[in-house]
C-alpha cells in the first residue's frame, strides 16, 4: 500500500554526500565529567530512569498513531502562507526559557541551555557555521507547546505536563514498531495501530524502499521545526534539515531499523545525522551554564549566522 504522506515539502540546496570534517571522538565532545558515555540514555523501569521519562514513553507509544500524525500535520500546516504566530528566533528563545524536556533522562534543565551547549560544542570542534546554527535551532520545534495542550501531548506550561508529542525518540507510524530498536518495547502493544492489520506489518502503508522522506515519524518537534524552516525559505543546506528532522529517530540512525524502507541515498544522509547526534547527546552538562552574561557574549556570533542563512527578523511559526 502506498503512503499518503505529503511529498510536496521542498528541500533546501544539497550539500556534500558525506561529512567533510572528520567526526570528533566521543571523549573530545563529552563535557559532563560526572558521567561516562555508557551512562547517557539509560532507559529502564527502575531507579536509573526518572518516573517522568518512563511515563512519557508509555504515553508516546500509546498515542502516537497514523491518525494523530495526520491531525497534527493539518493543525501545524504552513500551506498557503498560514502560520500561528510571527516571532524572531530571539523571541522564541524567551518562550523556551522555562521549558524542560520530560523525555530526557540526562538533563533536568531548561531546553534553551541544551541548545546553547550543543551549538558551542559543534563550534569548539570547528565544524562549519551552518552546523553550529543547526545545533542552536534543532530543538526549537518544542515551541509547539504554545499552541498545544495535555490532550495532544504538548503541555509545556504545567509542572510535569504531558509532552509525548513534543520530544522523545521517534518511530515510524503506519508500520510495525520494531521491538528490537525502540526503548521500552514492552509499551508497543499499547499502540492501537499495532492491532490494526493496515499498520502492523513490516511495510504497513509503505512501499519497499520508498525512502526516508516518505515515512511518517511520530509527530514531534523535529517534524514541526523542519517544516517551519522550509516555510520560511531558510538557506540551510539539506544536511542541516536532515539533522533537524531526524535527530530523534534513534531506531533509524542508532539501531539500524527501517532499512527495508530506505533508499540507497538515505544511507549517506544518515551519516550527517549520526555526526550531529554525538554533539546533541554528549554536550549535555548541568554544570555548563551558558545563559545570562555568557549568552550576551555568544549571541553576536549566532545572530550573524541567522542573518547569513535567512533566519533573521520575524518568522512564521
Amino acid at each position: 500500500m502506498t503512503s499518503t504522506h505529503a511529498q510536496d515539502i521542498p528541500c533546501a540546496p544539497t550539500i556534500p554526500s558525506a561529512p567533510t570534517v572528520p567526526p570528533s571522538s566521543y571523549q573530545e565532545i563529552l563535557t559532563n565529567t560526572t558521567k561516562g558515555i555508557d551512562e547517557f540514555r539509560t532507559y529502564t523501569q527502575d531507579e536509573d530512569t526518572p518516573d517522568r521519562v518512563v511515563e512519557h514513553y508509555r504515553d508516546m507509544r500509546a498515542y502516537q498513531t497514523v491518525e494523530f500524525y495526520d491531525r497534527m500535520e493539518k493543525k501545524y500546516s504552513f500551506e498557503n502562507g498560514t502560520y500561528r504566530k510571527l516571532m524572531t528566533i530571539e523571541e522564541a528563545f524567551v518562550e523556551l526559557e522555562n521549558y524542560i524536556d520530560a523525555s530526557d533522562p540526562d538533563l533536568d534543565l531548561p531546553n534553551l541551555l541544551h541548545l546553547l551547549q550543543t551549538a558551542e560544542g559543534i563550534r569548539k570542534a570547528q565544524h562549519p557555521d551552518w552546523l553550529q546554527l543547526t545545533g542552536l535551532l534543532h530543538d526549537m520545534g518544542k515551541i509547539m507547546f504554545l499552541w498545544g495542550d495535555a490532550h495532544d501531548g504538548q503541555d509545556g506550561h504545567s509542572t510535569n505536563g504531558k509532552q509525548w508529542a513534543l520530544g522523545g525518540d521517534t518511530f515510524v507510524v503506519g508500520c510495525r514498531i520494531p521491538d528490537e530498536a525502540v526503548v521500552f518495547p514492552e509499551f508497543n502493544t499499547l499502540n492501537p495501530d499495532m492491532h490494526d492489520p493496515r499498520y502492523n506489518t513490516i511495510y504497513g502503508i509503505y512501499e519497499p524502499h520508498c525512502g526516508l522522506d516518505a515515512l511518517k515519524f511520530a509527530w514531534g518537534h523535529d517534524e514541526y521545526m523542519y517544516r517551519m524552516l522550509v516555510a520560511n525559505d531558510c538557506k540551510l543546506p539539506r544536511g542541516a534539515l536532515d539533522m533537524i528532522r531526524y535527530h530523534s529517530a534513534y531506531p533509524w540512525h542508532d539501531k539500524g531499523a527501517y532499512t527495508h524502507l530506505m533508499k540507497e541515498e538515505d544511507k549517506e544522509r544518515m551519516k550527517w545525522v549520526q555526526l550531529f547526534n554525538k554533539f546533541d547527546l554528549y554536550t549535555k552538562d548541568g554544570g555548563n551554564d551558558l545563559r545570562g552574561d555568557k549568552l550576551k557574549d555568544l549571541w553576536p556570533h549566532y545572530q550573524g549566522l541567522l542573518e547569513k542563512y535567512g533566519l533573521s527578523g520575524k518568522l512564521k511559526w
